[in-house]
């Protein structure tokens, strides 16, 4: 089966410009992340209310990067390019593009692997701070005295002097 070169080079610059926005947008995450993770250490709660909108703009830019690869595995699909996934298209190409496409398709995999952990490393500070504060308030609720839940004698009898203790 011959497919057409002018299609092929189409697909190419396709290919090499949806990878060029994902590395980049990789990029400003991981950035993104990191700077979320430094506010959230300083504990500046304004700041990091501030980043809202550019995360928003982000998200964005994200949504539209996946509906260009998949606009492009579908075009690349009606050609009868094998397309299950970018690996494959690129894959597909002729040598030496496949080569300089298979080097920013790996850089961007142990990218995504990089933006996991940096995400995860996010989500842990986010829980211990989290669990902090939920301590924090059973300390002054209960005023610090809190009897064991469990016992033989009787359930803790001690209630939160902040919520619902008579003054």
């Amino acid at each position: 089966m011959e497919r057409d070169l002018g299609m092929e080079t189409a697909l190419e610059a396709q290919l090499a410009d949806l990878l060029q926005e994902l590395l980049e947008l990789q990029k400003e995450t991981l950035e993104m992340l990191e700077q979320k993770r430094q506010l959230l250490r300083q504990g500046d709660v304004a700041a990091l209310a501030s980043t809202g909108e550019p995360e928003q703009a982000l998200l964005r830019r994200w949504e539209a990067c996946l509906r260009r690869r998949e606009e492009l595995l579908a075009q690349a699909s009606a050609q009868r390019v094998p397309a299950q996934n970018l690996e494959r298209l690129a894959a597909a190409l002729p040598r030496p593009e496949r080569e300089k496409l298979g080097k920013q398709l790996k850089l961007a995999k142990s990218q995504a692997r990089l933006l996991q952990h940096q995400a995860l490393t996010n989500w842990v500070v986010i829980h211990r701070c989290l669990l902090h504060l939920s301590q924090l308030l059973e300390i002054l609720t209960t005023g610090g005295q809190s009897e064991p839940t469990y016992g033989k004698d009787h359930a803790s009898l001690q209630s939160g002097a902040l919520v619902d203790q008579e003054v």
